[in-house]
C-alpha cells in the first residue's frame, strides 16, 4: 500500500493572471493523477489546495495556513515574483519548500524554493541572441511595474548594449492595466525593431490588442516584432489574433495544438520531480530542499535541480506564434541555470549556438 504524503496548491482561478495560474493548476493536478497512478512509485500525493484569487495580500497567509493546518511541507504555486517573494518567509518560518513552475528573473536563490521553469540565461539572452541578428538592434522594452519587469528590462538592455544596440524606451504599465495608449503612440513615433513584452495577463493582452490596431493603422507591421519570455499557449486564447507573429522563448512548447504551455507542463515535471526524490524514502518530505537533492545524487539519482542554487537546467528553445500555434525557429540544448548572471562579462554566447530550424 502507498505512503500518503500531503502537498499544497497554492494559485489563483481568478484575477488578471488567471489563465497563466489555471495553465499551472492543471499541470499540477495531471502531475499528481499519474503520480498516484504510478505502480512504481511507493507514494502517492494527497492535495491541500488553497486559492488567492490573484490578490498578492493573500499568498503569505494562505501559505501560512497551508503549512501550520497541514502535513504538507512541499507547495506548488505562485505565478508572479512579487508572490513568490510574498511566501519566502513563510517558507523560511515554517519549513516549507514552494515549487515555482514559472518563468522568472532570476537574482534569486532560496534554499526553500525549486526554481523548475528558466531564468535570464536560458530565456530572456538566447532570445536576444536571436533576435538582433534577425530584427535589428533598435529595442523597445515594456513590462509590467515590478520586479519581473525591471529585471527583464535591466537584463535586456545590458546585452543590447553589449551588441552594439539601442534601447529607445523602457516603459511600465501597473499589473492589471490596460490603457497602453501612451505607449502605443511612443512606439509609432520610434518605430523600433522589436518590442520585449514583459506585461502580465490582463495588461499584456491589452497592449498586444492596441499594437495591432497601430500595425492595421500604419499597414505595416515591419519592426514591430513583439518577443516576449512569459507568453506560452494558454494565453493564446485570451489574447487572440493580436498575439500573431509573436516570438517566445522558453523551455517547451506543445507540440501540437494543445492549451496549456510550459505554465502546465512544468508544473506537471515538478510533481514528478517531487515524487521521484521521495520514493523509496519515508520521512524524507521533512528534509530541506538542499538536503533533499544531494541524498538523491548519493542514492544515484540524477535530479533536474542543480544542487548548488536549486534551479533546474532547461533548453534554450525560441518560437514563432503562427496560425494560433507555436512553431519552433531555433533551439539551444539543456543550459545550466546561472540565476546571477555570473558569466554577464562574457561575450554573447547564444547567438553563434542557436540552431535555426526553418
Amino acid at each position: 500500500m502507498k505512503r500518503v504524503i500531503e502537498i499544497g496548491i497554492l494559485l489563483s482561478s481568478g484575477g488578471m493572471y488567471s489563465a497563466l495560474s489555471r495553465a499551472s493548476r492543471e499541470g499540477a493536478l495531471q502531475g499528481v493523477a499519474e503520480v498516484n497512478a504510478d505502480p512504481r512509485l511507493d507514494m502517492s500525493f494527497e492535495v491541500v489546495e488553497r486559492d488567492p484569487e490573484g490578490r498578492l495580500d493573500r499568498y503569505a497567509p494562505l501559505c501560512r495556513e497551508i503549512l501550520r493546518g497541514s502535513a504538507a511541507r512541499h507547495i506548488l504555486g505562485c505565478i508572479t515574483s512579487a508572490s513568490r517573494k510574498e511566501v519566502i518567509p513563510e517558507l523560511e518560518r515554517f519549513d516549507g519548500v514552494l515549487w515555482y513552475p514559472v518563468p522568472y528573473e532570476g537574482f534569486e536563490a532560496s534554499e526553500h524554493v525549486a526554481y523548475m521553469h528558466s531564468c535570464p540565461n536560458q530565456h530572456l539572452l538566447p532570445l536576444l541572441d536571436w533576435a538582433m541578428p534577425n530584427l535589428g538592434t533598435r529595442a523597445y522594452f515594456i513590462g509590467s511595474n515590478y520586479i519581473w519587469g525591471w529585471e527583464m528590462a535591466q537584463i535586456g538592455r545590458e546585452r543590447v548594449a553589449a551588441a552594439g544596440g539601442q534601447v529607445l524606451g523602457d516603459r511600465y504599465l501597473a499589473l492589471g492595466d490596460t490603457e497602453p495608449d501612451h505607449i502605443i503612440e511612443e512606439i509609432r513615433n520610434l518605430r523600433p525593431d522589436f518590442i520585449v513584452n514583459s506585461l502580465v495577463g490582463d495588461s499584456s493582452y491589452a497592449f498586444l490588442a492596441r499594437l495591432a490596431d497601430l500595425k492595421r493603422e500604419t499597414g505595416c507591421a515591419e519592426g514591430l516584432t513583439v518577443l516576449s519570455c512569459n507568453f506560452t499557449e494558454c494565453e493564446i486564447e485570451p489574447a487572440g489574433t493580436a498575439a500573431e507573429g509573436l516570438v517566445s522563448a522558453g523551455p517547451w512548447f506543445e507540440p501540437d495544438s494543445g492549451s496549456g504551455g510550459s505554465f502546465r507542463e512544468m508544473a506537471r515535471q515538478s510533481v514528478h520531480e517531487l515524487a521521484s526524490l521521495l520514493h523509496g524514502r519515508p520521512g524524507a518530505e521533512a528534509l530541506p530542499l538542499s538536503e533533499l537533492v544531494h541524498s538523491a545524487i548519493r542514492h544515484g539519482h540524477t535530479p533536474r535541480l542543480d544542487p548548488a542554487n536549486l534551479h533546474a537546467s532547461q533548453p534554450a528553445i525560441v518560437a514563432r506564434l503562427q496560425e494560433g500555434r507555436f512553431v519552433e525557429i531555433g533551439r539551444l540544448p539543456a543550459l545550466r541555470a546561472d540565476p546571477y548572471l555570473t558569466r554577464r562579462g562574457q561575450a554573447p554566447q547564444g547567438a553563434p549556438m542557436l540552431r535555426v530550424v526553418s
